[in-house]
């Protein structure tokens, strides 16, 4: 009676049990259900495995062999005589040129060159019209003429009252004499004489007026100042210039030199006299002379100016002022400097280094160069003559790395 209110239990052979089993909501009938346990068994396992299996950092890397000697190719740090050139271009440039300027105001009458004419000192370039200059030289003849004249009268003045201080001094003793009238003829005298002085000053500046208007009537034919070449023309027939205003301008090509914006650093080995070597157009060599050192410093380009003589043997024509021109300039003083090959120099983080050989090993060595000789670098510090350097495989080489010399180089010079 207890267990009236009760449900029976149900075994595994139960057909409610059975039923359980085949149930559409379980499964179970499609999947039998140890199978399930044992996958979850087995992903339990595979989990466990996974936690306790060391990690990839935690792994000891495999041992490598050690890396055999690299091979490379060195080469000598030397010391070498230093005759090294640098080119500067430099320039053409005539001693003289320029404009010629009007010497006189007036209208252009005659032009008689055109562009490109050569002429000599002393051809006419142009003619002003020259009417009222003549005319003012006549007037100025007429004025001398008139002073002329008048200086005459004035002297034969002076000497009539002379002539009459000499009469009257004569009657000094004779009781016809007058104190009076001796003394007012003096005076007389020393009047006519300044009157005379006058006149001959206006003469003398009649003559000097006469001899400007007679410069102005010359200079209304302007002339060459010196033989070149016309460059320019800066005016035309009837056009009205005043004093000093540009009527061509004038190069004399005859007479060149060069002129060049040298490094200030290059200008103490330039001494007055140093002939070096100099290329027109790239190709043609002639000889230089240094003439002169401008003392003038550009605070922008930190240069100077330097003029030279060029020595131009005969045939050579058809210079033009401001022509480019090449000059070999020595880089220094000659001297004995250290130097070491260019394949040996590395670049890596901003410094400049080498790798330098000591016993069996590659050691890298900053140093500090100055400038390119041939295929060589100057050294100023960090290397000594004698160093070996590598300057072939140091690519890739490493600080302290073990190297094997595969063929001493001979060094290579400046000039190879």
């Amino acid at each position: 009676k207890k267990d009236a209110g009760k449900s029976p239990a149900l075994g595994i052979g139960d057909p409610k049990m059975r039923g359980l089993a085949l149930s559409p909501r379980t499964g179970f009938g499609r999947v039998p259900a140890w199978r399930f346990i044992l996958v979850a068994a087995v992903a339990a396992a595979v989990a466990l495995a996974a936690f306790s299996a060391p990690s990839p950092a935690q792994e000891k890397k495999p041992q490598t062999p050690s890396q055999p000697p690299a091979q490379v190719g060195v080469d000598v740090v030397i010391t070498e005589p230093l005759r090294q050139t640098v080119p500067v271009i430099g320039r053409f440039v005539a001693r003289q040129t320029g404009v010629v300027a009007a010497r006189v105001s007036g209208p252009v009458g005659e032009i008689r060159v055109e562009v490109g004419d050569r002429v000599k000192a002393g051809d006419v370039i142009a003619v002003l019209v020259n009417d009222m200059l003549k005319w003012q030289h006549e007037l100025q003849k007429a004025e001398v003429q008139q002073y002329a004249a008048a200086v005459k009268t004035r002297k034969a003045t002076a000497k009539l009252r002379r002539q009459e201080l000499r009469r009257i001094e004569k009657l000094i003793k004779s009781a016809a004499f007058s104190k009076a009238r001796l003394d007012d003829k003096r005076q007389e005298v020393a009047v006519a004489d300044s009157q005379a002085a006058e006149a001959q000053g206006k003469l003398n500046s009649a003559r000097a007026n006469l001899k400007m208007t007679g410069i102005n009537l010359y200079n209304a034919a302007v002339r060459a100042p010196y033989s070149g070449v016309i460059s320019k023309r800066h005016i035309e027939v009837g056009a009205y210039v005043n004093l000093g205003d540009p009527l061509v301008t004038l190069v004399d090509d005859a007479h060149l030199e060069i002129e060049a914006d040298v490094p200030a650093n290059r200008t103490p080995a330039l001494l007055a006299g140093t002939r070096l070597k100099a290329y027109i157009n790239g190709t043609q060599e002639i000889a230089a002379r240094v003439r002169a050192v401008v003392p003038e410093e550009n605070p922008q380009t930190r240069t100077r100016t330097v003029r030279f003589v060029p020595e131009l043997p005969l045939g050579i024509s058809g210079l033009a002022n401001n022509q480019s021109v090449t000059l070999q300039l020595p880089a220094g003083n000659d001297g004995t400097v250290v130097t070491v090959h260019k394949d040996a120099i590395l670049s890596r983080k901003g410094k400049t280094l080498v790798f330098l050989v000591q016993g069996s090993k590659a050691v890298m060595r900053p140093v500090r160069l100055g400038e390119a000789v041939g295929i060589r670098f100057i050294v100023n510090s960090g290397l000594a003559p004698g160093d070996k350097v590598v300057v072939r495989g140091n690519e890739r080489l490493l600080p302290g790395q073990a190297i094997r010399i595969r063929e001493p180089s001979k060094p290579a010079k400046a000039g190879g």
